[in-house]
C-alpha cells in the first residue's frame, strides 16, 4: 500500500479457524486485525460457519470491511441485510466491482451451523451479477472473491470452470483448496478473453499481489 496507494486488500474466505485464537475469541481477533490492516472485502468460507451463523453476524460488528456473497440466499437467516452480493470501489477514477461466491455447504458443514442458508448455482449467479456490474454499474474491472476451490475433476464447479463458463470477470481470487500458485493461471472465458485465477495457499503464509495497468 505504501508502494501503490491505489490498492484493494481482499480475502477469499476462511478468515476464521486455524489457530487457538479463533477457539478463544471466535473470530473477533481476526476481523479486528483485518480491519486494522485495511482490508476492503472478504467472502464467506465454510469455516466462517464453525461457530454457527449467529457468530458470523456477531463478529461483523468488529469488521470495517464488507463481507460479500452473491450465491448464498440468506434472507431467512440472521445475516440477511448484513452480507452484500457485491461492492463497488472507485480507485483513482477506476470503477472496480467485487463480488463473492461460496461453496456448497450441505455435506461440508453441519446444517445446524448454517441453518436456512440456501446455495445457488455459482455460474448462473455470476452471469447475472457480472451483467449488472458491467452494464448497469459500468465497472472497468470485475473481481470475484471465490471460496469454491481452484480445480476439481468432474462437474463440480471450481474457479477454473467458473472462468471458462462466464464472461467479463478479470480476476478470480480463490480459496478453500489451499492451492499454492507461483503466479496466476490464465483461462479463456466464453468470449476467448483472459481471466486471471489466483490462490496463495493457506494459513497466511503468502500474500498475493496482482497489479493491473489501466490504459
Amino acid at each position: 500500500k505504501k508502494e501503490n496507494p491505489n490498492t484493494l486488500v481482499l480475502d477469499a474466505g476462511d478468515a476464521f479457524q486455524g489457530t487457538p485464537y479463533f477457539n478463544y475469541y471466535g473470530g473477533e481477533l481476526e476481523y479486528k486485525l483485518m480491519s486494522k490492516m485495511g482490508y476492503h472485502a472478504s467472502t464467506i468460507g465454510n469455516h466462517e460457519f464453525d461457530n454457527g451463523i449467529e457468530n458470523i453476524a456477531a463478529q461483523l460488528e468488529h469488521a470495517d470491511f464488507k463481507l460479500l456473497n452473491a450465491n448464498y440466499d440468506l434472507k431467512n437467516t440472521i445475516l440477511d441485510g448484513l452480507v452484500k452480493p457485491y461492492e463497488i470501489y472507485v480507485v483513482n477514477g477506476i470503477k472496480i466491482g467485487v463480488f463473492g461466491l461460496g461453496i456448497e455447504l450441505d455435506g461440508l458443514v453441519s446444517k445446524k451451523l448454517f441453518k436456512e442458508t440456501k446455495y445457488n448455482d455459482p455460474v448462473d449467479v455470476t452471469k447475472e451479477i457480472v451483467t449488472q456490474l458491467k452494464n448497469e454499474e459500468q465497472c472497468d474491472l470485475v473481481i470475484c472473491l471465490s471460496h469454491l476451490g481452484y480445480n476439481y475433476s468432474g462437474q463440480k464447479i471450481c474457479d477454473l470452470k467458473l472462468a471458462q463458463q462466464t464472461r467479463n470477470i478479470d480476476l478470480i481470487i480463490g480459496g478453500h483448496t489451499h492451492t499454492f500458485l507461483d503466479k496466476p493461471t490464465k483461462i479463456e472465458n466464453l468470449d476467448f478473453k483472459t481471466v486471471l485465477v489466483n490462490q496463495v495457499g493457506w494459513a497466511g503464509l503468502n500474500m498475493g499481489r496482482i497489479d493491473f495497468y489501466m490504459k
